[in-house]
């Protein structure tokens, strides 16, 4: 049996949006796959519940994402870029029942959160245009133009969130659509070719952003609206009621603050809502509540329950509408609850035990996406009680039929406060308690985020145990899933000191087993995990090598350029002009000229969230201070680089890290990677010289499904 090498990243199947048909018979789901070094192949499958194996229901082009069930069942929506030169995602629609899929819009600014009426007559859905776009009505329809913006030239820039997510807004603003389908013709047409496009109407205008868009009836939409105050400088939400017959906005149902309003709404007119308090909200923790539109009535199902809402999943109303279900962390698993709307009684667990990451509720089930530390991810169902549950996919059973997975050990430890601190513990798979092995200390970012011992981090946990590392996470103070106090402990400024102390401990206790070599450890991290490396390599020497990515290194200077400049002034209660002694003195760029250990520094080109600068700062300083280190950029890249960038760039970006670690181990025989070359990297890269490295095979790629559908 094979053990984990990065290269599987291309072998790998992720699958995501889970969604029960209206009958609860079968499930819809994306899988994703690596289609190549630089892209994706993402396709809708069908699984039934009662067991059979997936279909393939959508072609093998572009990138398909978002299916949605009509209320009949009779068609799914989906969004997909394929036949797009631009990557410009429209709206398509298949039948069922066997057909071709038929494209729906041909719009300007592509199409995102897609919802049906519950009459099947309309989709709503958003799109990013600028003012342009609305004026020249390339957001309704092209019309076959073949039409590509050109990016402006000087950029000028007003706001004070101008760029995220790996693009520059450039006057762009989300706004609110509904394509009229004419239900009874698109279903005439049996799934045959031909015009299907629908008329798209605008319903949202301005100079502000429209998010969420959700039905009420079959000719009332409700949808989230920033525009009160300075929508870049807070996280007020308008939620409005626009009246389709009318063509026009009814009235401002209510405000809410917080990163979006999650709505979702009953049929005798009680709406919930996410709702995160505005005080130093990164602090605080986001609640659902519930409006009751006639007597004007809030109550909050997720009172009696400490935990934050997951942004994961919106909350959604069971089939007799009198319970919520909802996803939240909860001390090492991602867990689905239901609370009943009107709060009488407190919330109750349904499903959870490892990582769910979707899911989406049916007429008699409950449909999600668990990843659990045996595989990274397949879809199941469970009851509305969670009383049972089922496996429908095994969607990687190939690829891990021959590889060796360890499983970890759940450890709880004591920081040197006394509070009690979650970690895992993970040990090569051919692990020999009579051996010694160096420790690989992962930290999570956010910093108020959780880890499990799945997601997004399976194939990079399982890859260190591989190459012989035995591997500790934790989810020290600042975590989520722990209650609000345990997430606010790193409040008032305090990044470094907490998670260092609780980091720390971990260490302590697992390098104290006598298979640890204490003197071998190492420790990586990306974003606050990279300010969490970076910190602490300017606070001791024990050890040995580092790998920080992604990171904040100096706050000042990521407060003037990060799209998330609120976090400073909620976390650290500052700003740089009243506070920067204060901020610098809490940067780890300050104690870099008390670094001893060999540090790594990865990032990428296109991160808005933690532009380059902080990088390239604390690059510097290293080299000025006879640091051993080297920076590793990554061109067309963002803030998500290790999660969903290039397959090849995913792949280099493991490597590098296991390189620099080999390099410093007194248990691998090999160079240190400022010696290498390309040794060591399956793709050669340009910025080294040297030769390929042959002793990492390249996996197959691979697909699997049969077809259907399309």
């Amino acid at each position: 049996m094979e053990t984990v090498r990065a290269t599987d990243y291309h072998d790998i199947v992720q699958v995501e949006e889970p969604r029960v048909s209206p009958d609860g018979e079968r499930v819809a789901f994306v899988r994703k796959v690596p289609a190549d070094d630089d892209e994706y192949e993402a396709t809708v499958h069908v699984v039934p519940v009662g067991g059979d194996q997936p279909r393939q229901f959508t072609v093998s082009e572009g990138v398909d994402s978002q299916p949605r069930w009509s209320p009949s069942g009779d068609r799914i929506a989906f969004v997909s870029t394929r036949g797009a030169d631009d990557d410009r995602p429209q709206l398509w629609i298949v039948p069922t029942d066997g057909g071709e899929a038929r494209q729906v819009t041909d719009v300007v600014g592509g199409v995102a959160e897609i919802a049906w009426s519950p009459d099947e007559r309309r989709i709503a859905f958003t799109q990013q245009v600028t003012a342009d776009d609305r004026e020249e009505d390339r957001d309704t329809g092209l019309d076959g133009e073949d039409f590509e913006p050109e990016d402006p030239d000087p950029r000028v820039i007003d706001r004070k969130v101008y760029r995220a997510d790996q693009r520059y807004f450039d006057g762009k603003r989300s706004h609110v659509y509904v394509v009229d389908l004419d239900g009874e013709a698109q279903r005439a047409s049996g799934g045959r070719a031909g015009d299907s496009r629908g008329e798209v109407r605008r319903l949202t205008d301005g100079d502000h952003d429209h998010l969420n868009p959700e039905w009420a009836d079959a000719t009332t939409l409700l949808y989230g609206a920033r525009r009160t105050g300075d929508p870049d400088d807070n996280i007020v939400i308008d939620v409005v009621e626009y009246d389709l017959d009318a063509g026009e906005e009814t009235e401002t149902v209510m405000q809410t603050t917080g990163w979006t309003p999650m709505l979702a709404a009953a049929s005798d007119g009680r709406l919930a809502y996410a709702h995160t308090p505005e005080e130093n909200a990164t602090l605080r923790q986001t609640e659902i509540e519930v409006l009751d539109r006639e007597t004007g009535e809030v109550t909050t199902p997720t009172e009696g329950l400490d935990r934050t809402l997951s942004t994961a999943m919106a909350p959604q109303w069971g089939p007799d509408e009198e319970n919520l279900y909802f996803l939240t962390p909860d001390e090492g698993d991602y867990a689905v609850w239901r609370a009943p709307g009107d709060a009488e009684a407190d919330p109750r667990r349904v499903v959870g035990d490892g990582e769910i990451e979707d899911a989406t509720v049916g007429p008699d089930k409950v449909a999600f996406v668990r990843s659990e530390w045996d595989h990274p991810g397949d879809v199941f169902v469970s009851t509305l009680g969670g009383a049972e549950s089922r496996r429908l996919t095994r969607v990687n059973s190939d690829y891990l039929d021959d590889r060796a997975v360890s499983q970890p050990e759940e450890i709880r430890f004591e920081n040197g406060s006394g509070d009690e601190i979650q970690g895992w513990v993970l040990t090569p798979p051919d692990f020999d308690p009579d051996e010694t092995y160096p420790l690989a200390v992962e930290i999570h970012g956010g910093p108020h985020a959780m880890w499990s011992t799945s997601g997004t981090m399976w194939h990079e946990f399982q890859l260190l145990a591989a190459r012989g590392y035995v591997v500790f996470w934790s989810n020290p103070r600042g975590s989520t899933g722990y209650g609000e106090e345990f997430m606010a402990a790193l409040g008032g400024g305090q990044w470094g000191p907490p998670a260092y102390e609780d980091v720390m401990a971990g260490v302590d206790e697992v390098a104290s087993r006598d298979y640890v070599d204490e003197d071998d450890v190492y420790v990586t991290g990306g974003s606050y995990g990279g300010y969490m490396t970076t910190w602490i390599v300017g606070h001791t020497d024990r050890f040995s090598g580092a790998v920080s990515q992604r990171g904040v290194y100096e706050l000042n200077s990521f407060y003037g350029s990060t799209d998330a400049f609120k976090l400073i002034e909620w976390d650290f209660d500052a700003t740089p002009w009243d506070d920067h002694e204060f901020l610098w003195e809490r940067s780890p760029t300050a104690y870099a000229d008390e670094v001893d250990t060999p540090t790594l520094l990865i990032h990428s080109d296109d991160d808005y969230r933690v532009p380059v600068n902080n990088a390239e700062m604390l690059y510097l300083t290293y080299k000025k201070n006879g640091v051993e280190t080297r920076l590793v950029r990554y061109p067309r890249e963002g803030h998500e680089l290790s999660r969903s960038g290039e397959p090849a760039h995913v792949v280099d970006r493991l490597e590098r890290i296991v390189r620099w670690f080999d390099g410093y181990s007194d248990h691998h025989d090999a160079p240190k990677a400022l010696e290498r070359g390309d040794e060591g990297l399956s793709a050669g890269e340009e910025d080294e010289g040297g030769d390929e490295d042959d002793d990492e095979e390249t996996g197959d790629r691979q697909a699997d499904g049969e077809t259907g559908g399309e």
